[in-house]
C-alpha cells in the first residue's frame, strides 16, 4: 500500500518522538527517521531508488551545513566559557560585582544575577550558569543567612538569562536552523536581555526589604575574604572581553564566528594570566569539545530532518490545520507557547528548537517580526527549564549544590517568580516587537 506525505510525516514524526522518549540520543531519532521519511517519499514504490535519492539528499546536506564557518561560532563561544570558568575569573567576577553592591537590599541574590548576566555574555550557556554559580553563590549566600529557597531560586532563575543575552548558542542555533542573521538575533538579544536581569534584581530588592530575614543585611565582619587586586583584575578583563566581543560584532570588525575565536583566545591569555598551564588549558579543550560535538552532530541530523519535514511539506499540514480551527495570529502563537512549554518538561532547550523551529519559524513570519519571534521563543523555551516535573535548570542546580538538605521542590518554589517574570517579558515582545527588533535596525542604519 503506498503511502501519501501527509501518513510518511504523521508517522515519522510519532517514531521519532516515541524514540526520544523512550531514551534515543535525539540525534539518532532525527537521522534515522529523516533517512526512512526521504526513502519513502523519494521511492515511489522502489526503496533502492529511494535510498540512493535519500542518501545523496542527506550527504548534500551534511556538506553544505559543516562546511558553513557560522558552525566554528559554538565550540569556540563553549571553549572560551571552560577558559573562564576553569580559571576562576567567574569566581572573580562573582566577589567584584558582589563587593560593588554594598547598599542594596538582598545583595548577593542581585550580585548572582548581576554576575549570571555578565557571565551569559560571555558563555551563552545558561546550565554552565547554573553550575558555575550554584557552587560560587548559593554557599556565599547560605554562609550569610540566606534563605535556602530563596537563594536556590535566584541562582536557578537567572542562570536563564545564559540564552537570552548575547553571544547565546541558542541564538546561534536558532540562526542557523531559521536561516536568520546571527548578528542580528544577538542585537536583539541585549535590550530583553537587560529587562529581564533589571526584573530580577528589582524583585529580590523589593522582597529582601519587606521581609528581611530571607536576606539579612551583608555584615562586613563576616567577609569570607576581602577582594584582591589580582581578583579586581581579572573581573574587569572579562568585562573588556565582553566589550570586545560585543562591540566588535555590532561594529562589524568581526562576524559572530571570528568573534568567538577572538574571545576564546582572550579567556585564554586571561586564563594563563591566572595560572593556568598546558595541562589546564588542554583540559579545558578537551571537555568544550565533548560539550560540543553531540550539538554539531545534532545540528546536522535536525537540518537532515528539516529537509524532510520540508519535502513532506510540514508547514502546509499545520497552516492548513491552524486555518480549518479558525486560530488567528494570537490563537497560533498561544497553542505555539503551550508546545514549547510541554516540552521544556522533558527535553532541552538545544532539542526543541531543533524540533520545532523549522515549523514555527515559517508559520509565523506573515504576523510576528522573525527575530523578534526568535527572541520570544528562546523566553518561552528557557521558562521550561524552570517547569516541573523536568526542569533541566532545576536539576543542575540540585546536582552541583553541596547541601543535601536543599530539595528539588525548594528549587522549583524559589524558580516561580524568576519563571513568570520571563513570561511577562515575553508577552512584551509579543505586544511590541519593537523591544526586540529596533536595536538590530538601529545597527543597520
Amino acid at each position: 500500500m503506498e503511502l501519501d506525505q501527509t501518513t510518511i510525516l504523521l508517522v515519522m514524526f510519532a517514531i521519532m518522538l516515541t524514540g526520544i522518549l523512550m531514551g534515543i540520543h535525539i540525534a539518532f531519532a532525527f537521522a534515522v527517521t529523516a533517512l526512512i521519511g526521504n526513502i519513502l517519499i523519494f521511492g515511489d514504490g522502489d526503496l533502492q531508488e529511494g535510498f540512493n535519492i535519500a542518501m545523496s539528499g542527506l550527504g548534500s546536506v551534511a556538506y553544505e551545513y559543516l562546511r558553513s564557518e557560522v558552525f566554528a561560532a559554538i565550540p569556540l563561544f563553549m571553549l572560551l566559557g571552560d577558559f573562564v570558568n576553569k580559571s576562576g575569573s567567574a569566581r572573580d567576577l562573582y566577589k567584584l560585582i558582589n563587593h560593588t553592591l554594598k547598599f542594596i537590599p538582598g545583595r548577593l541574590a542581585v550580585a548572582t544575577v548581576a554576575g549570571n548576566a555578565v557571565f551569559a555574555a560571555v558563555t551563552g550557556v545558561s546550565i554552565a550558569a547554573a553550575a558555575a554559580f550554584s557552587r560560587i553563590a548559593y554557599p556565599q549566600m547560605r554562609y550569610h543567612g540566606y534563605d535556602r529557597q530563596f537563594a536556590l531560586g535566584s541562582v536557578a532563575g537567572s542562570a536563564c538569562l545564559g540564552m537570552i543575552i548575547p553571544p547565546s548558542v541558542l541564538l546561534i542555533v536558532w540562526g542557523i536552523i531559521a536561516e536568520k542573521s546571527i548578528s542580528q538575533l544577538f542585537m536583539a538579544g541585549a535590550i530583553p536581555g537587560l529587562v529581564l536581569a533589571s526584573f530580577f534584581m528589582i524583585y529580590i530588592s523589593i522582597t529582601a526589604t519587606v521581609n528581611p530575614k530571607i536576606a539579612p543585611k551583608f555584615d562586613e565582619t563576616a567577609e569570607q575574604s576581602t577582594l584582591t587586586f589580582a581578583e579586581i583584575a581579572s573581573g574587569i578583563g572579562i568585562g573588556l572581553l565582553i566589550l570586545l566581543i560585543m562591540g566588535g560584532i555590532w561594529g562589524g570588525l568581526f562576524t559572530p564566528s571570528e568573534a568567538a575565536g577572538v574571545g576564546a583566545a582572550g579567556a585564554m591569555v586571561l586564563g594563563v594570566l591566572k595560572g593556568m598551564r598546558a595541562k589546564q588549558l588542554a583540559i579545558a579543550i578537551v571537555d568544550s569539545g565533548k560539550t560540543a560535538a553531540p550539538i554539531m552532530f545534532l545540528l546536522l541530523t535536525a537540518n537532515m530532518y528539516a529537509k524532510f519535514m520540508e519535502a513532506a511539506g510540514m508547514s502546509e499540514l499545520i497552516r492548513n490545520t491552524f486555518e480549518h480551527y479558525s486560530l488567528g495570529p494570537t490563537g497560533i502563537v498561544i497553542v505555539i507557547i503551550l508546545i514549547w512549554l510541554a516540552l521544556g518538561m522533558i527535553l532541552d532547550s538545544i532539542s526543541i528548537i531543533l524540533i520545532t523551529v523549522p515549523i514555527f519559524a515559517p508559520l509565523t513570519e506573515g504576523f510576528f517580526d522573525p527575530i523578534a519571534f526568535a527572541i520570544f521563543g528562546i523566553l518561552v523555551i528557557e521558562a521550561g527549564l524552570l517547569t516541573p516535573p523536568f526542569g533541566l535548570l532545576v536539576y543542575t542546580v540540585k546536582g552541583s549544590i553541596d547541601d543535601k538538605q536543599a530539595t528539588l521542590a525548594e528549587i522549583f518554589k524559589g524558580s516561580v517568580p524568576y519563571w513568570i517574570l520571563m513570561l511577562v517579558v515575553m508577552l512584551m515582545i509579543w505586544r511590541w516587537p519593537e523591544i526586540a527588533t529596533w536595536l538590530p535596525t538601529m545597527m543597520l542604519k
